[in-house]
């Protein structure tokens, strides 16, 4: 028996409603706006995403070390730390995710969660990647080393996921949200691997969304909100749970926690879509006023938001070759909108003063709101330091 619902209470379907006319709004903003631009953005929501997730784990890394992740190059820090082998190992996973979004011919299967968790975990193989679980798993708190969650036995496990993966191909009148909610709390309660059952449950959710098709995928996912809010996340799970596999549980305080994400994600976006097409407008009448090449954009609207722009990275994204990426990442130099930091294969490029002023012009408010009630809260985010392990 898994964790279920059969209805909602009509103020949940009231922020549902919310929640899709909001999405949608992003979605004709996004249409509306050059590509080129909408991609950076795709790009660092992806990266937060992954930053987010990993974050609750405890691998911290920073967001350029997530865009680097994206993009498949050199990170900041040391390649080999776990943290790295964490970020990179979940990219690769959620980027399978990506491909199977839209795909025709898709349905959920247990070897197909088996593969995303061998491709998040094989950088251990003592974590047994793509395997469930062979014992007893416990959540422990890492101050204390008491046990907050104990799993289902081992041998429930394959049942317990083939009932989940039927009622993923099940047809079903829930809103895809609530769905994909359910789909997180009971892969993470069955708590089916060794390790990663978080990330594992929290990319199932992304997979539940993609599959909707309203948005990209890297749109309609909340890990960034999970990962900025995950004490709230631990103790919303814990009060589920309640220390065991407990199917039979109210879950209607993890459906609220969940569509409160969404409707607070969707808000981030919004505004970050909002301030990325001002910016871009301000950045392109300079780049035209000062006569030079248009592209160069691209790289001014990462570093106005604060990332930093490399070689590898701009020549992507314009399309040039590295020689002609050099020249015009040179001419910002010299235009003094940009300015270089390290040396060879380690430069990288930050903002200059004119592009930091322009997105302080730009900034919109940040807005936190309670779609149950309607009044707008101050949202406290809390780093989590790995308070919590997993052991075996």
């Amino acid at each position: 028996m898994l964790c279920q619902l059969t209805a909602l209470p009509a103020e949940y379907l009231r922020v549902v409603e919310r929640v899709d006319e909001m999405r949608l709004r992003l979605r004709f903003l996004l249409q509306q706006q050059p590509t080129r631009w909408t991609g950076l953005l795709r790009r660092s929501e992806f990266a937060r995403a992954i930053q987010g997730s990993n974050s609750i784990e405890g691998f911290n890394v920073t967001v350029d070390d997530a865009i680097a992740a994206v993009e498949g190059e050199e990170p900041q820090i040391d390649e080999r730390t776990e943290a790295w082998l964490a970020v990179r190992g979940y990219r690769e996973a959620v980027t399978y995710i990506l491909q199977l979004s839209d795909d025709a011919h898709f349905a959920h299967h247990e070897a197909m969660l088996r593969s995303l968790h061998y491709m998040m975990m094989s950088y251990d193989l003592s974590k047994h990647p793509g395997r469930w679980r062979p014992g007893v798993t416990y959540v422990r708190r890492e101050n204390t080393s008491d046990i907050v969650y104990e799993g289902p036995d081992a041998a429930l496990v394959p049942e317990l996921m083939d009932e989940l993966v039927r009622s993923l191909n099940e047809a079903s009148r829930l809103p895809i949200m609530v769905r994909a909610a359910l789909a997180h709390l009971n892969l993470v309660m069955i708590h089916p691997f060794s390790d990663g059952n978080g990330r594992m449950a929290r990319a199932l959710q992304t997979l539940v969304l993609a599959r909707e098709g309203i948005l990209s995928p890297v749109f309609s996912s909340i890990e960034e909100y999970l990962g900025r809010n995950a004490q709230e996340y631990y103790a919303v799970l814990a009060e589920v749970g309640q220390g065991h596999w407990h199917p039979r549980r109210d879950a209607l305080s993890w459906i609220k926690f969940c569509l409160t994400a969404h409707y607070r994600q969707a808000e981030t976006l919004l505004r970050r879509s909002q301030e990325a097409g001002r910016l871009w407008s301000e950045l392109e009448s300079e780049i035209k006023k000062r006569g030079l090449q248009e592209r160069m954009v691209l790289a001014l609207h990462d570093a106005a938001f604060g990332f930093r722009v490399r070689n590898t990275t701009y020549r992507k994204a314009a399309e040039v070759s590295e020689a002609a990426a050099s020249r015009d990442l040179g001419q910002l130099v010299a235009a003094g909108l940009l300015v270089p930091h390290g040396e060879k294969r380690g430069r990288f490029y930050l903002a200059g003063e004119w592009p930091h002023k322009v997105r302080s012009e730009v900034r919109l408010p940040k807005v936190a709101s309670d779609p149950f009630t309607g009044e707008q809260v101050r949202e406290e985010p809390v780093a989590y330091e790995a308070q919590v392990k997993e052991s075996a």
